[in-house]
This record gives structure tokens, sequence and C-alpha cells, in this order.
């Protein structure tokens, strides 16, 4: 039977997306603009319901919630926003009571519920300031506190630092942190800015064209990136790349009269092995090194660098299966003509 012509008025924003998020972890997921990051979180909650799949949050089937257990269940899920969504004609304690008043408690149960949240946010003499008088870092703390009222067990973040300048979204990650080791709770965080994957997530999860391309542990895909796209992110954010005279000079295949250019990650005690100047005796090979750099991802320490190995053809190969061997990650940029 033939299939039927594809809708050319409908567009599909998320397909075959399997994503498991365990509880009490921080979870980023990053993508180009377009990608369906945004989309994906608002599925979890259900603001945009998925037409086909099943969306699962601390145990329940969101999808087959009757309307009131559904609001009952968004309780239990925080959000915040690039924007931060405030009403401006309240002030800093009633906007993070705002839900729940929403949910009917009297005023002497939400004063014990708002004031240590306040605490928590570093907003304690904040309480009557309105928006306006705030900085914008100020404004996301208030949105958080606003978002943790309710007691959620999951928090979602849509682009929650976008909007802030470097120090501030510092800030903003350090607090995200300890809220998720004091209080367990889970967060799942959209970006498209690698330095909040690299700061405080545990794992991160890359989406291209609606659907979810590569996922690994943060040190892992700092480490060794397995896609294409993944690559071009990392190395967009370390801006590590060959110098463009080199480029020019690239060809994809070896010749006769080549030598391969490699960019080399290093891991875990590999960075502060000496491996290079034992690969330039063991292998009979020079090594022109053309740019490195160390970078520390959490608990982990990366090296990254572009070389150029001088030498026969052969003696390229050995160095190359060598660095293999020692756990480095090798990718062969292209080659070059030798001056010989």
């Amino acid at each position: 039977m033939d299939r039927p012509k594809a809708d050319a008025n409908v567009i599909v924003a998320l397909k075959n997306v399997d994503l498991h998020v365990p509880q009490g972890s921080i979870h980023g997921v990053i993508g180009l603009s377009g990608a369906g990051k945004s989309t994906l979180i608002r599925c979890v909650n259900l603001l945009e319901r998925p037409s086909s799949g099943s969306v699962v949050v601390d145990g329940q089937e969101m999808t087959r919630l009757s309307s009131s257990d559904l609001n009952q269940a968004r309780h239990r899920i925080g959000m915040i926003f690039q924007h931060f969504n405030l009403l401006t004609s309240r002030n800093v304690f009633d906007n993070v009571a705002l839900p729940l008043e929403l949910m009917g408690m009297k005023r002497a149960e939400i004063r014990e519920r708002v004031m240590p949240l306040l605490d928590l946010t570093g907003l304690a003499d904040k309480t009557r300031q309105y928006p306006a008088q705030l900085s914008g870092g100020q404004k996301q703390r208030v949105a958080i506190a606003r978002a943790l009222a309710s007691k959620p067990r999951v928090l979602l973040c849509d682009e929650a630092t976008s909007a802030l300048d470097p120090q501030t979204t510092g800030s903003i990650l350090e607090l995200l942190r300890d809220i998720n080791q004091q209080l367990g709770l889970t967060i799942l965080l959209i970006t498209h800015e690698m330095e909040v994957v690299k700061s405080i997530c545990h794992r991160v999860s890359l989406i291209s064209g609606g659907e979810l391309v590569e996922e690994a542990d943060v040190g892992d895909f700092f480490t060794a990136p397995r896609t294409r796209l993944g690559r071009e992110f990392l190395n967009d954010f370390l801006q590590l790349e060959p110098p463009k005279a080199l480029v020019e000079r690239l060809e994809a295949k070896a010749g006769a009269n080549t030598h391969p250019v490699v960019r080399l990650a290093f891991s875990g005690d590999a960075v502060s092995t000496p491996l290079i100047s034992r690969l330039a005796r063991e292998c009979e090979v020079d090594v022109s090194i053309l740019q490195a750099k160390v970078e520390s991802i959490q608990e982990r320490t990366l090296g990254l660098m572009i070389a150029e190995l001088l030498g026969p053809a052969e003696k390229t190969r050995q160095a190359i299966d060598y660095l293999e061997a020692h756990d480095l990650h090798v990718e062969v940029l292209g080659h070059v003509q030798r001056d010989d």
C-alpha cells in the first residue's frame, strides 16, 4: 500500500526523542536555534502536548492525567524562563507568593513558605521591592524562588541565564547548583551556552532537527564528542581551530608527500603525562604544536592540542596508533604538503 502523502502544513518539532533524567541530577539540553529545545522542555509539563509518545515525571504519565490531576502535577514541576515573567505590580514577596495564593493557601502559611525561599535565594532584604527596582540577576532569583514555592520535584530552566551578563550568570548557576544539592531537586536545563553545561550539568543531550543526536556525561562530551555537531559546539566553545593559513593548505586525503594535522584531546592522567615527548622519541616523529590549552570541566581536567606530525607516512601512522593506545581522542583534521 502506498504511503499517504505528507501534509506540507505539518511541522514536526520533535521526533524519536528518548530522554531519561535521573532523580536529583542536572541535565542540560543544547542545540542550535530551532532545534526543538524549548518544545522539548514545554512537553515535560504539557504546555505543549506531544501528538505521540509518553511523558513520565516523578512516576506519573502526564499525558494520561485529567485536567485537575494535571494541574496538581504541574505544582510539582517548577519552571523559570529567560525573561523572568514577573508581575510588575507585585513586590518580591508577592511574586513568590503568587502560586501559593492560586493553590488556596492561607496568608500565614504563605509567609512561612516564602521567607525561607527568599533567604535561600539571597533576597531577604528585597522583600518589598518591585521588579523595576531589581537587577536582572535579582529578577531571576525571584523567578527561581517563585518556582520553588510549591515544593516541586523537578525544575525546568528555559534559557534561564541567556539575558544575564557572565558574572551574574555565574552566581545564578551557583544558586542552581546549591538548590540541586540542598533540596535534591532534579533540574532539566535548556541552553545554547556551553559554559552553562560545563559549569553545573551532570549529563548533556544534543538536539538537532528535533532529534536527539548525542547524549553523554559532561566530562565525556567535552573530551570526545561522538558527532560532527558535537565537535562543532565544542570547538566553538573552546575556540581551538587550526590557523587560517594552515586550513587553506589542508587536504582531505594523505598524499605521497604529506603529513597529518591532528586535534588531540587529553583527559585524566594523560593531561599530566609527557606523552608528546615520548611520542617523538619512540615513534621517531617531530611534533609541531600549533595550539594548546587546558580546561577544567567540573572534577576533570581536559587538555586540547592541534599539532602537525612530521615524519615518513609509516612513522606518522604509528604515532597516531600510539596516541590512541594511550586513550587520547585523535581527530585527523587533514594533511598538508611537506616542505622537504
